[in-house]
């Protein structure tokens, strides 16, 4: 009899008031239990103690710090000629027409791109994309302005080639491994982006673990009940 009062009392009562908070196993509390510490909105970290990681990241880098080192050399070279700084003659360098403006950005870029090279990851994969679509853009905008008095920095049809050309490959390394619609799975970009498909799952389970959970405490309410009727 004691034991069906104990049972009795620990059951809530049916029109009783419902308790504030969140109550454990609840539809709520086992959400939150899934969505804590969620890294599904946060942006890539590539780790380069993952081989995929590191193999992404070298590329990232050899992409930076080519064309880094290309636009540095060029500029100082530019430079090294005393070219006039808005000078428009047919001075060249390296195959490209060029002069003391040029040449400083040709240098300032280049610097950006060797940190990008020095830093890696996410980062050095981010610029290569922004610098790479910034040369194809100044590629339009230069043919526009050539054989005009607007042509400050002495581009030449060769200057727009070589714009076009480093501004696609500089995007294309930028781009490797992470825009595509058929990345590996152990690809640090595909884990990011699926830890969203992953949810639903991972909260189906949980309320299924709450379910069963309270199945057997409702089962072993009804064998104490039973069981104590039985010794009345």
């Amino acid at each position: 009899m004691a034991e069906q009062e104990h049972v009795t009392e620990a059951l809530p009562h049916p029109l009783a008031e419902p308790p504030e908070g969140e109550v454990p196993g609840s539809r709520e509390a086992l959400t939150d239990i899934v969505h804590v510490g969620h890294p599904a909105h946060q942006h890539t970290r590539l780790d380069e103690h993952l081989p995929v990681d590191h193999h992404l990241s070298n590329v990232y880098r050899a992409g930076a710090g080519l064309a880094g080192l290309f636009l540095v050399v060029f500029g100082i070279l530019g430079l090294i000629d005393r070219i006039g700084f808005f000078d428009t003659g047919g001075d060249n360098t390296l195959g490209l027409n060029t002069n003391g403006a040029l040449s400083v950005l040709s240098i300032v870029v280049g610097a950006l791109l060797l940190y990008g090279m020095v830093r890696g990851g996410n980062f050095a994969s981010t610029l290569n994309m922004v610098v790479g679509g910034l040369f194809v853009l100044s590629g339009f905008v230069n043919l526009a302005l050539l054989d005009t008095s607007a042509n400050f920095l002495a581009f030449q049809m060769q200057n727009v080639l070589f714009s076009f050309i480093l501004g696609m490959v500089l995007a294309m390394f930028g781009m490797y491994g992470r825009v595509s619609g058929r990345l590996p799975h152990d690809n640090p970009y595909w884990r990011t982006r699926n830890l969203d498909a992953d949810e639903p799952e991972a909260g189906s389970a949980a309320e299924a673990a709450g379910a069963a959970d309270a199945a057997k405490a409702a089962e072993a309410a009804r064998e104490s009940s039973a069981s104590g009727a039985a010794r009345r």
